[in-house]
Parts: C-alpha cells; sequence; structure tokens
C-alpha cells in the first residue's frame, strides 16, 4: 500500500493555538483554501480515500475530492487523539485551569492520560489497528488518509518503529 497522510486544513482553534482533540470544529477560510490546494500536491491515480469522522478532516477531504468522483470512507481509528479536559484550551489556559495535571506534562505522558482524555499508549494502539484495517483492505492500493497532526505523528512513529522524536515532530496545517 502507498499511504500519504494528510492534515486537516486550519481551524480558528489551530490559529490560536488551541487543543481541539476530539471537538468538531470548522474549516476556517485559511483552511478551505489550504484544502483547495491540496489535490494538486496529489498523486493523479488514487485508489481510496479514507477520513477521520471529525468536520475538519471531513471538510477537507470533500474539498480535496470534489471533482474526482472518490467515494470518502471514514473510519473512527483515525479520529485526533482526545486530551479531555484540555480541549478548547490553550497551553497556558490549561495550566492554569488545571496545574496538578499540568506540572506532570501530561499530555506527553505514555500511559497517563488527562482528566476525560486518552493515553498516548492508548492513541498509539488505536492508530496501529486502523493501519492493520488499512492494510487488510487495501493492501496493494494508493490510498490517502485524511486525518490530524497527531494521528500523522503516530503513524509516522509505527511505521519508522522509532518513537524518539513522537513529541517533537509536527505536520502542519
Amino acid at each position: 500500500m502507498q499511504l500519504y497522510v494528510v492534515r486537516h486544513g486550519e481551524t480558528d482553534a489551530n490559529a490560536e493555538g488551541r487543543y481541539q482533540g476530539s471537538l468538531d470544529i470548522d474549516l476556517n477560510e485559511r483552511g478551505v483554501l489550504q484544502a483547495r490546494e491540496l489535490r494538486a500536491r496529489l498523486p493523479s491515480q488514487i485508489d481510496a480515500v479514507v477520513v477521520s469522522p471529525l468536520r475538519r478532516a471531513q471538510q477537507t477531504a470533500a474539498i480535496v475530492f470534489a471533482d474526482d468522483g472518490l467515494e470518502l470512507h471514514t473510519l473512527d481509528a483515525f479520529r485526533e487523539r482526545s486530551v479531555g479536559v484540555f480541549e478548547g484550551l490553550t497551553q497556558a489556559e490549561a495550566a492554569q485551569r488545571y496545574p496538578e495535571l499540568w506540572a506532570q506534562n501530561i499530555t506527553r505522558q505514555w500511559e497517563l492520560a488527562p482528566t476525560d482524555g486518552e493515553s498516548v499508549s492508548q492513541f498509539v494502539e488505536r492508530i496501529r489497528k486502523g493501519l492493520n484495517e488499512l492494510l487488510a483492505n487495501h493492501g496493494q492500493q494508493v490510498v490517502v488518509l485524511v486525518a490530524h497532526g497527531v494521528v500523522a505523528k503516530a503513524i509516522r512513529a509505527l511505521v519508522r518503529d522509532d518513537f524518539s522524536d513522537f513529541f517533537d515532530w509536527q505536520l502542519r496545517n
């Protein structure tokens, strides 16, 4: 399988530096423009498009592939990592409202999670299962996955079998 991982276009929360996680947020104007420009960067021959269920990814995929006639397949495994009580907050707001959690550097702990959120290990395991499903269903195909920054980060680390820069590497909108 040839897999192209695409991050959704920008949202207001991205522009403001807010944790989005599982919040279902629309693209902003810049995000719509980014999605319109993306198609030219992808291969002309694509067999399947798989999309996170979150609106920002769905909107990006719908814009990118509007003229292709490709069916968009939603796969829940590729939704963004839930960061629980931090969702919708900036880092400064999270540190102020939840100082005990913030002091633990909780979003970067492998086995711990913010209240009502997912740990990194839970998230990575979900992504691993999603990749296995993609391989089983699209083994020899060219697949575009429209998802999220932390999803891309996890896929990169899993494929490389190297998590050494997991918390530093970032795929921009």
